[in-house]
């Protein structure tokens, strides 16, 4: 449990700063001018977005990348609301729309067909990119050994009350902050689906029941010899969960699909094709979604067992310290039932409220049969 959540990051601290004291800090690449800037392909898969489709279109609108050579393509999956109409007020927008709804992995697979970039970035209809982010994916490419760029999420609450959005942002910061260790050491660890992009060369298809697209493409990428680099001057900024239930959804289809992840990424669990990887696949992901939550689980019994026996007076001081953090964290749940927050006691509840998801994430993984399809989570 230590590890995990504390430990990983003392020691990727520890590994970064041997690594700037021995290669020194990596130096920024130099954005070439305007017209040696790279062709890249912005897509956006949807589904039934008639209603942010005007916010995200002035969003686009607004990228400080050359017109010529930013192209928009849109896959509508599925779509059944007017969505396609309202895209079709917008000249430069492609549309690829499919009429079944098979979820965001085929759309992918279907509208990557069209790119003839050189570069793809993908994003999501409801989040919204600062104008530099195009700009800031093209320079990471650059350096000839990435492969992806995953940009930074940011998680923003429309009122000051919305307790899963402070929950999601507290943790996404301390995500960013792994995220930024992992790519100076070696390479990031998945990408986030916000915002990020690849090599238009290296998409593989996947099967269209992946629940993490964006995870599984990026890693793949990584099994390939290639880095993916994190970039936070790029970011995507969307509104977080409206409650602790639709935030529920999300972290139950997101632990499913770690755990799926897990079966179908067998290659990064072997240490002797990429060393250093493999170590910060396993820290940083696969103790996550696998190990940690029954860890988690068998913590209190095991440690009564242990005061029961005698083994020492530091198992009693364990033992009461895990009981003012299921205290705290009951304490964050009842608050946030009432619409109030305290910062301390909610991140004891949004830690378990994550490590419990995994249970549900397992459940929901068993009944998933071959379909890419989810309901999505409503948004602050």
């Amino acid at each position: 449990m230590f590890y995990t959540y504390i430990g990983y990051g003392m020691v990727l601290w520890l590994l970064v700063k041997i690594k700037r004291l021995t290669k020194g800090k990596p130096e920024e690449a130099k954005l070439p001018p305007d017209e040696l800037l790279p062709d890249i392909t912005l897509m956006i898969c949807a589904y039934n977005e008639e209603l942010v489709v005007d916010e995200k279109m002035e969003n686009c609108r607004a990228l400080d990348y050359p017109k010529d050579k930013l192209r928009i393509v849109w896959v509508t999956d599925g779509s059944s609301d007017g969505t396609n109409d309202k895209l079709a007020n917008y000249p430069e927008v492609e549309i690829v729309f499919k009429p079944e709804r098979e979820g965001k992995t085929a759309a992918l697979n279907h509208g990557i067909k069209t790119v003839k970039t050189l570069l793809v970035a993908f994003t999501d209809a409801n989040t919204m990119l600062n104008d530099q982010a195009i700009r800031e994916i093209a320079r990471a490419f650059i350096d000839p050994k990435v492969g992806c760029v995953s940009g930074e999420k940011r998680v923003c609450a429309r009122t000051e009350g919305e307790t899963a959005a402070k929950g999601e942002g507290l943790y996404w910061k301390y995500e960013s902050t792994l995220k930024r260790w992992d790519s100076e050491l070696c390479s990031t660890m998945g990408a986030a689906g916000e915002l990020f992009a690849i090599r238009t060369r290296l998409y593989t298809e996947m099967p269209k029941d992946t629940l993490l697209d964006d995870f599984i493409m990026s890693m793949r990428l990584v099994d390939q010899g290639y880095k993916i680099a994190y970039t936070p001057e790029a970011y995507a900024m969307e509104y977080g969960s409206a409650n602790m239930e639709e935030e529920a959804k999300r972290k139950r289809r997101i632990c499913a699909g770690g755990l799926q992840s897990i079966a179908r990424l067998t290659p990064l669990l072997n240490p002797f094709r990429h060393a250093t990887a493999t170590f910060q696949y396993i820290s940083h992901r696969v103790l996550r979604w696998s190990i940690t939550p029954f860890a988690l689980l068998a913590l209190i019994p095991l440690n009564i067992a242990l005061v029961i026996a005698g083994r020492g007076c530091i198992y009693t001081v364990i033992l009461i310290l895990q009981a003012l953090f299921y205290a705290a964290a009951l304490g964050g749940w009842w608050l946030s039932r009432q619409g109030r927050k305290n910062k301390l006691l909610y991140v004891a509840y949004y830690f378990l409220f994550m490590n419990l998801n995994v249970f549900r994430g397992i459940s929901y993984l068993s009944k998933h049969k071959n379909n890419g399809a989810w309901e999505k989570a409503k948004r602050g």
